[in-house]
């Protein structure tokens, strides 16, 4: 059976891409192609989340406990939470032949390809960081101090789109879904790779 490939999906908070892995995974070209993983996080749930749908919320104790343990893939402390990829259900996924979307930040996007130097990877960003800082006020739920911890952030995490073989800029949701789409399965079709693919200085962005 042919092996399945990791997608990554990374961007700063407000990027979208949260939007885009979920409109991808529901479309009817995924169904039995693309699955997701459901990661273990420690924030509060949001209106309309589900425990074993979205999340596995859990508290701080168990989270650590599986961490320990050597549950995760990759897990990191982000603005406070945690969050962590289950690294048992992603692998069994792969061995199935299923391609796996994961939707992480750029710490724990570096973690994964040190364990799948092979995946394919991709940057969501917004046009600027004006724009950014306005969908994140958008939102109506960040404070004024964590919305200036995620701009500050966001400014570092934008210093490694350079090192995705992808960048997505996200101006209109529609035109950034469609680009994503096509390029990963465009990746999904192609004969599976030993090396990764090193995205050149100069590669156009999307």
């Amino acid at each position: 059976m042919k092996k399945g490939k990791v997608i990554i999906l990374s961007g700063p908070s407000g990027s979208g891409k949260t939007t885009l892995h979920k409109e991808l995974l529901a479309s009817r070209k995924a169904k039995n192609t693309l699955v997701k993983t459901i990661s273990f996080t420690t924030r509060a749930r949001r209106p309309g989340e589900k425990h074993g749908g979205d999340y596995f919320f859990v508290s701080p104790k168990m989270f650590l406990h599986k961490k320990r343990s050597g549950h995760f893939l990759e897990s990191e402390n982000v603005f406070g939470n945690y969050y962590g990829t289950p690294q048992k259900s992603v692998r069994e996924l792969l061995r199935s032949g299923k391609n796996v979307l994961l939707c992480i930040d750029v710490k724990g996007a570096k973690t994964v390809r040190r364990k799948f130097p092979e995946a394919v990877t991709i940057f969501i960003k917004t046009p600027s960081l004006k724009t950014l800082a306005q969908r994140l006020k958008a939102r109506g739920s960040e404070e004024k101090k964590t919305l200036q911890e995620r701009l500050k952030t966001a400014r570092e995490e934008l210093k490694a789109a350079k090192t995705y073989e992808h960048v997505i800029v996200n101006d209109l949701l529609r035109n950034a879904y469609k680009k994503l789409e096509a390029i990963v399965f465009t990746e999904i079709s192609k004969t599976p790779r030993k090396e990764p693919l090193k995205r050149r200085k100069n590669a156009r962005r999307l």
